[in-house]
């Protein structure tokens, strides 16, 4: 018989052959295609720093900022591109406004050119959808209405805009004032000492979005908060680690398998609220699912038209983002303004005077006035200026697009960097560093001088963030609430870090003294 009918030859042939077609794909993926999208951006004036095989640029961003953390800034400049996120900073001023830069070997686009981001956002062609999400964002947020396209993007979107706009908003103030008593009941305790606010602001949040849009309190969603908190820990620690592709298929690292128990977790409390409000329905104990965000999910879920019910995993998915998005975006709002506004007391005397004018001394806040805070808009815009909750926007190219001056591949990824636009001194001047509200006294249009995509705390285009009203609201009555009662001045104890977990929140929490008025 020939050598070939021998069945150990013919596996042993076979074997190599897959070996080499498996290293020919590995190599296509980390090498060939990497050196052609260099070489394709390059070509046209992109440079960045050099594409390392397998990792990218994932050591050197781990190691910047490593560095950065090891030091408190000062409190004289609030610069904290160069803290939370040095390697744009550092490549920003070596490579230009737009760079690429490489997580594993996927090619990443940095994109910090006003005319390029507002092509970019405002997406009229739908060239430009969102990124796929990382492992462990999408987690958290599952395939909700951040991450979802299409039709089910539009039907999420219209439900959530109705929710938190109009009447709908003004509907939830009662709510927000009695979240914000709460907190202020505790804080009598605290009069003439140190309180830590970061942590004040992270309950009054969560119940706040408890109440307006679960019909719930804290209490009751506090073990959701709670997971949802460890999962953008975990997020945070392992955004720049790069594992070989398709090596989690056999390998689950032990914070891959606490974030998927988690996620079955949160799925499981969720369904519980479900059922609750369901059962509360059909027994006739109650006539509706509600007229909160989490009963027009469920009456959309129960929809008798197919083509615009929406599936249990999409209700458990807006459930976790506006549990999250809701809480974290204007906790670190809040925290931020408070900081700003405990070292420049001369702004505090200036917010506190409007508050008092349009309030009184112990008014509560009502949505007439709240329209006309505008010393308090002012502070709230240069605080979102220098402390955006979001530091990026995440897009690809869905197929090979001109953008500006520029030819792209299909694929490639796009970053749309907040943070630097907002930091940038061509845009905002000398003093791009230094809390200044006063740019904001002829609004957010005239604070640049342009029309362009400057200031982009909540992005902007058809995908800018949905709860953008609902959370500047929610900050205006805290503050206006807290203005009215006490002064405040930064404790001794404060240490300035800044760090980048998802939003941009203080590494040690932020310490004020509470005076008493």
């Amino acid at each position: 018989m020939g050598a070939f009918s021998d069945p150990v030859t013919i596996s042993s042939s076979f074997l190599a052959l897959s070996i080499a077609l498996i290293l020919i794909k590995i190599f296509h993926i980390l090498w060939w295609v990497p050196s052609r999208i260099q070489y394709l951006l390059g070509s046209q004036g992109i440079k960045g720093p050099s594409y390392r095989f397998i990792y990218g640029n994932t050591k050197e961003i781990m190691s910047m900022k490593k560095e950065a953390m090891a030091t408190p800034m000062s409190l004289s400049s609030h610069a904290v591109l160069s803290k939370v996120l040095p390697h744009m900073d550092s490549w920003i001023n070596i490579y230009g406004k737009n760079h690429i830069q490489w997580y594993g070997s996927q090619a990443q686009l940095i994109v910090a050119e006003p005319e390029l981001i507002k092509e970019i956002l405002n997406n009229r062609d739908r060239m430009y959808p969102k990124i796929e999400m990382p492992a462990f964002i999408k987690k958290m947020l599952g395939d909700g209405l951040v991450s979802t396209e299409s039709g089910k993007w539009s039907k999420l979107r219209q439900l959530a805009d109705y929710a938190f706009h109009g009447e709908s908003l003004k509907s939830m103030v009662p709510e927000m004032i009695s979240s914000a008593e709460l907190m202020l009941e505790r804080w009598k305790l605290y009069e003439g000492k140190e309180i830590e606010v970061y942590e004040e602001f992270r309950i009054l949040t969560s119940e706040v979005i408890s109440r307006t849009a679960f019909g719930s309190s804290y209490l009751k969603g506090k073990d959701i908060f709670d997971m949802l908190t460890r999962l953008v820990s975990l997020a945070s620690k392992n955004a720049y680690k790069f594992l070989f592709p398709g090596i989690s298929k056999f390998y689950r690292t032990s914070d891959v398998i606490e974030s998927d128990m988690l996620v079955k977790k949160i799925r499981k409390c969720i369904i519980e609220i479900i059922k609750e409000r369901e059962y509360k329905v059909k027994s006739g104990e109650e006539d509706n699912f509600g007229s909160d965000f989490f009963g027009l999910l469920l009456k959309a879920h129960h929809d008798t038209n197919y083509n615009q019910r929406i599936s249990v995993d999409d209700l458990v998915d807006e459930c976790k983002t506006f549990y999250l998005a809701g809480q974290d975006t204007t906790n670190t709002l809040l925290a931020w303004t408070m900081f700003l506004l405990a070292t420049h007391t001369d702004w505090q005397e200036k917010a506190r005077a409007e508050v008092v004018n349009l309030f009184g001394r112990s008014g509560n806040p009502n949505p007439d006035g709240i329209s006309k805070l505008k010393i308090m808009g002012m502070i709230i815009n240069e605080s979102l200026r220098l402390y955006p909750p979001v530091v990026a926007n995440g897009r690809k190219v869905a197929k090979e697009a001109r953008l500006g001056k520029f030819i792209l591949p299909s694929n490639l990824n796009l970053i749309v960097s907040t943070l630097a636009i907002h930091h940038d001194p061509q845009i905002w001047g000398k003093d791009v560093h230094q809390f200044k509200p006063e740019r904001f006294s002829g609004g957010v249009a005239e604070a640049t001088k342009n029309n362009l995509a400057t200031f982009l705390p909540f992005g902007m285009g058809p995908r800018n963030c949905v709860g953008t009203n609902f959370a500047i609201t929610e900050a205006k009555i805290t503050l206006s609430m807290i203005l009215q009662r006490y002064s405040f001045t930064l404790s001794p104890a404060y240490v300035h870090l800044p760090i980048y977990s998802l939003t941009i929140r203080p590494k040690h929490g932020i310490q004020v003294i509470l005076h008493p008025l």
